[in-house]
């Protein structure tokens, strides 16, 4: 505990950001309290879309937590492959939280690193309640496309056209893309 309050004082919150951490997670379901993390997959982007540096890992759990799953994850998890991933290709989520750590910090130092991506708080949840030493390097803003997404539907009747894969990775890339098409959406309106 005293590391990640060591790091969280070395980070100055009040620095302006040049980068963005897109994090997204799967998980058993969306109880952060019963439910796990089984997938992540960060993209580091500057304010400009473009990619610095990303990371991806699939987290094994004992056969209790896959089983425990909600009907949905269960459904969708097992049409995307991933639960034959976690089986064949799981690592150890020790080792998975200490790359992550090791990954944030090499690419933010001393900068905020602020959490981006689609309905994040609940990402952000999940974070907090399993992996604590990730959180303390998080700043305490957030980008959420979904609030985004909500005025442009309401305010404007723009909508984005998004792919449900429900995999970590390709979820970041269509978070980064829904951005980007609301931010020129923007530019038109008058």
């Amino acid at each position: 505990m005293a590391d990640i309050m060591t790091v969280s004082m070395k980070i100055d919150k009040n620095a302006t950001p040049t980068k963005l951490l897109w994090v997204d997670l799967e998980m058993t379901g969306l109880d952060e309290q019963k439910d796990v993390i089984i997938e992540v997959a960060c993209e580091v982007t500057d304010f400009n879309f473009k990619t610095l540096a990303s990371y991806e890992a699939v987290i094994k759990h004992h056969d209790g937590a896959l089983e425990t799953m909600n009907d949905w994850s269960k459904v969708q998890h097992q049409a995307s492959g991933l639960i034959d991933r976690i089986k064949s290709e799981g690592r150890d989520e020790k080792e998975v939280v200490h790359e992550l750590v090791g990954f944030i910090k090499a690419q933010f130092g001393n900068e905020p690193a602020i959490l981006a991506g689609n309905s994040i708080h609940n990402d952000r949840k999940f974070i907090a309640k399993w992996w604590p030493e990730v959180e303390g390097l998080l700043h305490y803003r957030m980008v959420d496309v979904s609030s985004l997404k909500i005025i442009m539907q309401a305010k404007y009747g723009v909508k984005f056209a998004k792919k449900e894969v429900h995999r970590a990775f390709d979820d970041i890339q269509a978070s980064i893309a829904e951005l980007q098409y609301y931010i020129e959406a923007l530019k038109k309106i008058d």
